[in-house]
């Protein structure tokens, strides 16, 4: 038996996916703008992934198509279910190169101590923690979704 039409609209709504938090969107913008630069200029990245590591080019490219995907998919409610959880993997998965950066930055200003090189150590060390903040932004973005 199909339902009238004022059945279906006295009907309670179905539950809607909850909207992407704060948090959530800043870390999409960030995933669509370093994507972009990662396929872009991938020379800009190179130099943080870790030295045991091989191709840096190819490396440094994949990551780059996997922040667009993750950040596309986050913004759709239907996939992200799958794309926070997967922004969460690829967050931790990226934390050696920002490991090796803030290793590089403080190197460099202990070598040669300017302004800028003692920002880049700081910026780059402090940043460190928050990379988990993301990795929860991103967890949690997929967890709302279901």
């Amino acid at each position: 038996m199909t339902p009238t039409p004022a059945a279906a609209l006295l009907a309670p709504a179905p539950l809607a996916p909850a909207p992407l938090g704060r948090g959530a969107r800043g870390l999409v913008a960030a995933f669509l703008v370093s994507g972009t630069v990662h396929l872009v200029r991938p020379q800009v990245f190179e130099g943080i992934v870790p030295r045991a590591l091989p191709a840096h080019r190819a490396l440094v490219v994949g990551s780059g198509v996997a922040e667009l995907v993750c950040a596309a998919g986050m913004l759709h409610p239907r996939t992200r279910r799958v794309a926070g959880p997967a922004a969460a993997a690829l967050l931790v998965g990226v934390y050696p190169a920002n490991v090796q950066m803030a290793v590089d930055a403080v190197r460099s200003a202990r070598r040669r101590r300017t302004p800028a090189r003692v920002a880049r150590a700081v910026v780059t060390v402090v940043r460190l923690p928050l990379q988990w903040q993301l990795v929860s932004w991103a967890w949690r973005a997929g967890r709302a979704a279901t």
